[in-house]
């Protein structure tokens, strides 16, 4: 009589249906630390580029104090001198790109895209220094769900610094490379990627809130502030 074969083993492990179902669970898993893992990456990106403007906005104050006037825009996308001939701008030129070099900053915003940089053109003049009665030129609105208001005194800004943020609507990288903004209903970062004088700062919005899609980061220089400072370390008369 032949012996019995030994009864079959069960082999251990998961199925397929079991391994299916785990890694859905792991990527359910992983995608929820991905999303806020994100959020936080492009939060501290927006953090670091406000941090980059206020200290471009020192800087200038700083520049200011030392030589009695601002300087020009940068030359080009890929020079961060300022484009200055004589004691004016080159061409009367009074917005393109802060000239980080000229003031030692970084190059770009988080994004690496240049700075926009747009300066009143009497307190550029180097042949002239600026005074408390100088005129300014530059303004800028902001909307609160609405109507555009003005977020300071008409034309009584002298500088004015800008990220495009991280949609990068109308920028400029570091390597020279132009983003166009599209044709949609941003009408706020059009307006910001080609006025000199009149700038839109507000909160970031969707494609659904009045003035559209919205992610600009704008900074301006104070007169009250730049004048106060100036007086204090005896570049302007009291």
């Amino acid at each position: 009589m032949s012996p019995r074969p030994p009864p079959s083993r069960r082999q251990g492990g998961f199925s397929l249906i079991e391994t299916a179902i785990v890694l859905v669970i792991v990527g359910l898993m992983i995608g929820g630390l991905v999303t806020p893992l994100t959020v936080q990456l492009e939060q501290r990106k927006v953090a670091e580029t406000q941090q980059a403007l206020n200290e471009a906005k020192e800087a200038l104050t700083g520049y200011a104090l030392r030589y009695g006037y601002l300087p020009c825009p940068a030359i080009s996308a890929l020079s961060g001198l300022e484009d200055r001939r004589g004691t004016r701008c080159t061409g009367e030129k009074r917005a393109g790109f802060l000239p980080w070099a000229t003031l030692g900053l970084r190059q770009g915003d988080s994004w690496n895209n240049l700075f926009r940089y747009s300066v009143t053109p009497a307190f550029s003049d180097s042949g002239q220094q600026f005074n408390l009665g100088t005129p300014r030129d530059i303004s800028v609105v902001t909307r609160q769900g609405g109507a555009l208001l003005q977020a300071t005194a008409l034309s009584d800004i002298p500088a004015m610094i800008m990220s495009h943020g991280k949609n990068g609507f109308g920028a400029t990288s570091v390597q020279g490379q132009r983003q166009a903004v599209p044709f949609g209903n941003n009408v706020d970062e059009r307006n910001n990627a080609s006025n000199a004088t009149a700038f839109i700062s507000r909160a970031a919005s969707g494609p659904q809130q009045p003035g559209g899609e919205f992610d600009d980061l704008v900074v301006w220089l104070s007169p009250n502030i730049l004048f106060n400072r100036m007086v204090a370390a005896q570049r302007l008369p009291r």
